[in-house]
C-alpha cells in the first residue's frame, strides 16, 4: 500500500502548481545556473530559496525511502492508470498551469516546445528534438493525485548513503532509512559496479516516463528522460562507483540534454498550431497511437 502523507492532503492545486515551478526555477537558477553567470551563483541555493522550495527538499528527502520506491512503482509500473495518445497527455499536462498565476511565464506545453525547438535547432537527431518534447510527461503523476515531492524534484539512488552533493542533503537525517544498517555504506544494498538499470532511483516523473518509453525510443533518449534529474551523477559526477561501462557511455547524451532542459527559454514563444504537423509526424515515427500510462 502507498503511504498516505496527510501533510499533502490538503494541499490546493494552485499551491502544487507553484511548488512545481517553483523547483524548477530554483535548480535553474540558484542550483545550476547558465555557464556564462558568475560562479558565485554556482549551488549557492540557500539564500536564495523560496521557503516553499526549502520544505519541498524537506518532504522529499524525508519521505523517498526503499519502501517508498518500492510501493510506487508497484502501483505505477503495471502502466494501467490511463491510456492516452501523446496530444491528449500533454494537454492533460497542461491542466498543471494556472492561469491566474502571473508569476508562472511558461506553461507544460510551452517549456517542452522551447525545449525541444532549441534541440531541433541545433540540428540533432529527429529523436533527440522527441525526447526534448515528452521528457516530461511523467509529470502526469501530479494530475494522479501524487504530491509534488514525489514527482519532480532532484532524483538519487535509495538504499544506499545519500551523497553530500544532493541539494539540501541535511534534509536526509529525517529519512528513516539513515537508520537501516544495510544502506548505510556508499554502495549500500548493491554490488559496486553493478550498473544503474540494477540501481532503485527515488520515485518521480523520470523513472515513470522511462518504463512508459522503454520499448519505443533509443538507448540515448531512454537515458535522458530516466536520468535528467540525477543531478549528482551528471552535474556533480557522483556515483561512478555504482556505474558500469554503460553508463559511462550514455553519461555524456545525458549531459549533452540537461542544458536544453534548463535553459531553453525563448522570448519569442513557439507557435504550437504551426509546428504541430512536424511533430505529429515525428510522434508517429516512433510511438504507438496509445501509450499506456
Amino acid at each position: 500500500m502507498t503511504p498516505h502523507y496527510p501533510e499533502d492532503s490538503d494541499l490546493p492545486p494552485e499551491t502544487a502548481r507553484r511548488d512545481m515551478h517553483d523547483w524548477e526555477e530554483f535548480v535553474a537558477n540558484h542550483v545550476y545556473p547558465e555557464p556564462h553567470k558568475p560562479q558565485s551563483s554556482y549551488r549557492n541555493y540557500d539564500a536564495q530559496a523560496r521557503e516553499g522550495v526549502r520544505d519541498f527538499y524537506r518532504k522529499n528527502h524525508r519521505h523517498q525511502t526503499v519502501d517508498f520506491v518500492e510501493a510506487q512503482r508497484a502501483k505505477y509500473l503495471p502502466l494501467q492508470t490511463r491510456r492516452l495518445t501523446v496530444l491528449e497527455a500533454l494537454d492533460y499536462l497542461n491542466t498543471l498551469v494556472d492561469d491566474s498565476d502571473p508569476d508562472i511565464e511558461l506553461d507544460q506545453l510551452q517549456h517542452l516546445l522551447q525545449t525541444s525547438e532549441s534541440i531541433r535547432h541545433d540540428g540533432h537527431p529527429d529523436w533527440f528534438v522527441l525526447t526534448g518534447l515528452v521528457h516530461d510527461l511523467g509529470k502526469l503523476l501530479c494530475l494522479f493525485g501524487e504530491p509534488q515531492w514525489a514527482v519532480v524534484g532532484d532524483t538519487f539512488p535509495v538504499g544506499c548513503a545519500f551523497n553530500n552533493r544532493i541539494v539540501y542533503h541535511g534534509f536526509f537525517d529525517e529519512n528513516p532509512d539513515r537508520a537501516v544498517p544495510d544502506y548505510g555504506s556508499e554502495s549500500g544494498m548493491y554490488e559496486p559496479g553493478c550498473g544503474l538499470r540494477k540501481v532503485l532511483m527515488s520515485w518521480g516523473h523520470d523513472e515513470y516516463l522511462f518504463h512508459v518509453m522503454k520499448d519505443y525510443l533509443p538507448e540515448p533518449a531512454l537515458y535522458m528522460i530516466r536520468y535528467h534529474s540525477f543531478y549528482a551523477w551528471h552535474r556533480e559526477g557522483q556515483y561512478d562507483h555504482l556505474c558500469d561501462d554503460h553508463d559511462r557511455e550514455m553519461l555524456p547524451w545525458v549531459q549533452a540534454f540537461n542544458p536544453y532542459d534548463l535553459y531553453s527559454k525563448n522570448p519569442t514563444p513557439p507557435n504550437w498550431n504551426e509546428l504541430k504537423p512536424y511533430y505529429m509526424e515525428l510522434i508517429r515515427k516512433y510511438l504507438p497511437a496509445e501509450l499506456s500510462f
